[in-house]
């Protein structure tokens, strides 16, 4: 078995480092929009590369980024920076504006490969830091001092590969998974890939990492960070900073989906586990089809901005919708594929309960029985309450027009735009 992971992981990491061409092309690009920058920047600001491209564990994708921190002097405001870096972009380059804590923005320098330039305050101490965003530099000059050896670097390639392809790479609120820098720690602290996922699959109880030992004891550690920060299952302490856990938007949700891709892999170890998996649709459809299912594709559209803020709205609206189809059905599958921009398609796989039971108030209460009579047809009492029964006369397609037009303000007030049925 281990020399078969051990092929296996050979084979992966093939794949998934960039090619020294690739490479080239993106330093290349990178350099000529870092000298552009630099000729019109008047503040004398400093630049500097950030992400997993300055910290060499880059893994090979359809689209490239890199992260470019512009730091400014602590006696700049808050509201003042990314104003200042927009003029500097403005008189070089088309760029976008992405809105958040601090405004930041993308740029594309060609189909494959683009920048996201992020204003940040130059800070000595983490303490000071006004934006998690000005901890960035304090990582990538860790990160650059711990992780020297070509082996550990490859290391890390895989276990990105590895969340990647299973969804569970990014700390974004749609995602509330493994941040890359997150990653490179993890690695780190359990050696190699291998190492770190058998650890994980092992542990039944919240972990808690302290590389470089800020605390004596895990009490302390519980003690000291606020308690919002500790609801992840892995308590990870950055080593720069000893009060923030940089896997607090770790979700246990998303943990058990690693952990279980984690077993999978080890107990039957394959290339499959590191290829990005497409959802086909026209498959789930015939398969729910042949077992006497219903199928529903929906495309839903928000209003909010593309990226995080749009993915977690849309995310949102899908986890409340399933939530009332399971009302009235059971959900033996369903999707969420985001797009990164302004729409999402949600598919399920559902079978209907043909009859339901409404539980009404008690006996005692006289108006709210009959205010639920009104409601409901068929009532019977049982233990001093009443219920109804319901029988499911609907499909899927109905129930989901029918629940639209009922719920516009709730879906409105949902920042969902449009929901229709493909």
């Amino acid at each position: 078995m281990k020399k078969k992971i051990n092929s296996i992981l050979k084979e992966v990491l093939e794949k998934v480092t960039p090619s020294k061409d690739e490479l080239n092309k993106i330093k290349e690009d990178l350099d000529r929009f870092l000298k552009e920058f630099k000729k019109r920047n008047n503040l004398n600001v400093e630049v500097f590369v950030g992400g997993s491209l300055a910290k060499n564990t880059l893994i090979k994708k359809d689209v490239y980024d890199a992260d470019i921190f512009v730091r400014f002097n602590k006696k700049y405001k808050d509201s003042e920076i990314s104003g200042l870096t927009n003029k500097i972009l403005k008189k070089f380059t088309k760029s976008t504006i992405v809105h958040g804590s601090r405004d930041y923005f993308k740029v594309k320098l060609n189909p494959i490969f683009y920048l996201e330039i992020i204003p940040v305050i130059k800070v000595k101490n983490p303490k000071n830091a006004r934006n998690i965003t000005d901890l960035s530099y304090s990582h990538v000059k860790d990160i650059n001092q711990r992780l020297k050896s070509k082996k550990i670097l490859d290391e890390i390639r895989l276990a990105k590969a590895f969340c990647y392809a299973n969804n569970c790479y990014g700390a974004e609120s749609y995602i509330k998974g493994f941040s890359g820098y997150s990653l490179e720690l993890l690695v780190y602290h359990y050696g190699s890939f291998l190492k770190f996922i058998k650890e994980i699959v092992k542990n039944k109880d919240k972990v808690i990492i302290d590389i470089e030992k800020h605390y004596k004891n895990k009490q302390n550690v519980l003690m000291d960070i606020n308690n919002s920060k500790l609801q992840s299952p892995i308590i990870l302490i950055d080593p720069t900073y000893k009060q923030r856990n940089a896997l607090a938007a770790l979700s246990y949700e998303t943990f058990e989906k690693f952990k279980k891709n984690c077993r999978d892999f080890l107990k039957n170890p394959s290339l499959k586990s590191f290829e990005v998996r497409k959802i086909d649709l026209s498959k789930i459809k015939k398969n729910a089809i042949r077992n006497k299912l219903e199928f529903i594709l929906i495309k839903i559209n928000t209003n909010k901005q593309e990226g995080d803020v749009a993915g977690t709205k849309l995310l949102k609206f899908h986890n409340h919708l399933t939530k009332e189809i399971e009302k009235f059905f059971l959900v033996k599958n369903n999707g969420f594929l985001y797009n990164q921009k302004k729409s999402a398609e949600c598919f399920f796989v559902v079978k209907s309960k043909k009859e339901i039971l409404h539980e009404g108030p008690n006996i005692k209460q006289k108006e709210n029985i009959k205010n639920f009579k009104k409601k409901h047809k068929n009532t019977f009492i049982k233990k001093n309450k009443i219920y109804a029964k319901e029988k499911i006369t609907f499909n899927i397609k109905k129930f989901i027009l029918d629940w639209k037009k009922k719920n516009n303000r709730k879906i409105s007030g949902m920042y969902i735009k449009d929901l229709k049925i493909i």
